[in-house]
């Protein structure tokens, strides 16, 4: 029996019932307030972001604070790619399909399949989508299928990292196969939920209960053993929420849900998310914003993985909903944006047709990422056709290259006196089109390392396209020195380097040097 839950909240007895969902949140969520209500993201308030630690002053700096000041050095921007953390392009080493067209059918090995993708000179990301029964046989263990070897030695060996989703649900290989390892679908009801319309197939699909016993203890500890082996793992770029329903998207397309009523299947979720949240403490995880169309709770799934920091993730980026582009394109500035399109798959250019402006359906879908200001485009599988395509279509991977996600350098850098001595001021400049998925960590070094100042910008600047400032106070031996400006930055308290994303020439680390000037009766003067 379904449930109009507004309705049975106004009623007396409702109190009773949301006892069960009394869930406590490790993130300061009241998860007792079911089923978010659907609302403009633009000026929502998701909390504060990712706490900051050491911040630096960020301005502003009026004419009133210095004593004589002079810009020492400026940047412009680099239209070359950077292989920064949190962006990127997404190869599939496995999608729920499997991997290649060509290894499907044995024309080409595993390895072989890997070993293209990773070495095309545009990827960045490796990714592999399973189902639960690719990586568990037995309870107690993982079993991962050999994939998993192959694409973790492929991302080392090609200075690339690595994107995940266990799926819990897939309908791609029913009725002769289910996502659920054997251990688990031998415990767990199977519940039939119909045809899908518009499809010639004369079968049914089946759900698990996901709110039964032996089903949640197995997924608890799918989580803890995955976590275990890949939490600290360095290559690790993202993962995807394990949510329900097919490939684990929040949905079972147009079929009903396996759930006896609403409030069990919120509550459920609810549960699953908030331990996947525990469980994982350094690896970003991705949640999808598919809109609740199969009445399993996604509103609330959303609304608690946003502020806990998730980031988002969308897989149809053209025939997405009204709804789901204004959530992604109005997220907090501080979470990336994962996206993917499935038509044309495959980057097939034998039929490929363009429209009235000369523009191909595939590179009509990648740039619509530069208008969500997304950090992450999806490649899928086949190494072949993608390097065919962008051979003679080179212009929309080229494009995402120079746009896409956050692409930071120090624009201006101003030195002025100030207190006794010198005050650097840097305003950084994002010339992507998201803001920075984290915390900027930036920094003033001395070429010999003996000396360092730094901190943190506030979470997600400098927006896509904007600047922020900030100050370094600097004691008075380092006047007239060389010195380097570099970046970090931080996720979950874990933090990556950054390399500057200007035209001006670099050090090998991705940081890039400036001259210090020095200060006498005279004037500034440039230093040693």
């Amino acid at each position: 029996m379904k449930i109009n839950r507004r309705n049975f909240l106004k009623a007396g007895g409702a109190a009773a019932l949301m006892g069960g969902l009394n869930i406590k949140s490790t993130y300061g969520y009241n998860l007792s307030a079911a089923d978010i209500p659907s609302h403009r993201w633009d000026g929502y308030d998701f909390g504060p972001g990712p706490k900051v630690t050491d911040r630096l002053n960020q301005g502003s700096f009026g004419i009133e604070q210095d004593q004589g000041w002079r810009t020492i050095e400026s940047t412009s921007p680099s239209d070359k790619p950077v292989k920064n953390f949190g962006l990127g392009l997404v190869a599939y080493t496995w999608e729920e399909n499997g991997p290649s067209l060509a290894a499907r059918k044995g024309e080409e090995t595993l390895e072989q399949h890997v070993e293209k993708l990773a070495s095309l000179p545009f990827v960045d990301i490796l990714y592999i989508r399973c189902d639960w029964r690719n990586v568990q046989k037995k309870p107690g263990s993982l079993d991962l299928d050999p994939i998993w070897k192959l694409t973790f030695d492929a991302a080392r060996s090609y200075n690339l990292r690595v994107g995940l989703r266990v799926q819990l649900s897939s309908p791609n290989f029913q009725p002769k196969q289910f996502a659920l390892p054997d251990f688990v679908k031998e415990k767990v009801p199977m519940v039939n939920i119909g045809k899908r319309r518009g499809r010639n197939q004369n079968f049914d699909y089946y759900e698990p209960r996901y709110d039964h016993p032996e089903f949640q203890k197995a997924f608890k500890e799918l989580n803890e053993l995955l976590a275990v082996e890949f939490d600290d793992n360095t290559l690790m770029e993202f993962m995807d929420l394990m949510m329900y329903g097919f490939w684990g998207e929040g949905h079972t397309n147009d079929c009903r849900n396996p759930f006896p009523d609403y409030l069990t299947a919120e509550k459920t979720f609810v549960e699953m998310t908030q331990l996947q949240l525990d469980a994982w403490k350094k690896v970003p995880l991705a949640v999808n914003t598919q809109p609740d169309i199969s009445n399993t709770g996604n509103r609330q799934v959303i609304d608690m993985s946003v502020r806990a920091g998730c980031w988002l993730r969308s897989d149809s980026i053209i025939n997405d909903e009204p709804i789901q582009i204004e959530r992604l394109s109005n997220r907090p500035p501080w979470l990336a944006v994962i996206m993917e399109q499935g038509g044309n798959r495959h980057y097939r250019i034998d039929n490929i047709q363009t429209d009235g402006a000369d523009v191909n359906y595939k590179e009509k879908s990648m740039l619509h990422v530069l208008d969500l200001g997304a950090n992450y485009w999806s490649l899928w599988t086949e190494a072949d056709n993608l390097r065919k395509y962008h051979e003679i279509y080179p212009n929309g991977f080229n494009t995402l290259q120079r746009r896409m996600g956050y692409r930071v350098r120090p624009s201006w850098v101003w030195q002025r006196k100030r207190y006794g001595t010198s005050e650097l001021v840097v305003a950084f400049a994002n010339d992507g089109v998201a803001g920075v998925p984290g915390i900027l960590r930036v920094y003033l070094e001395s070429l010999d390392r003996k000396f360092r100042i730094g901190g943190s910008l506030d979470p997600g600047h400098p927006y896509g396209g904007r600047l922020r400032q900030a100050s370094f106070i600097l004691p008075k031996d380092i006047e007239g020195k060389k010195m380097k400006i570099f970046a970090e930055i931080e996720t979950n308290g874990i933090r990556r380097p950054v390399q500057w994303a200007c035209a001006q020439p670099l050090n090998p680390d991705g940081s890039f040097n400036i001259q210090l000037r020095t200060y006498d009766e005279r004037g500034w003067r440039k230093g040693i």
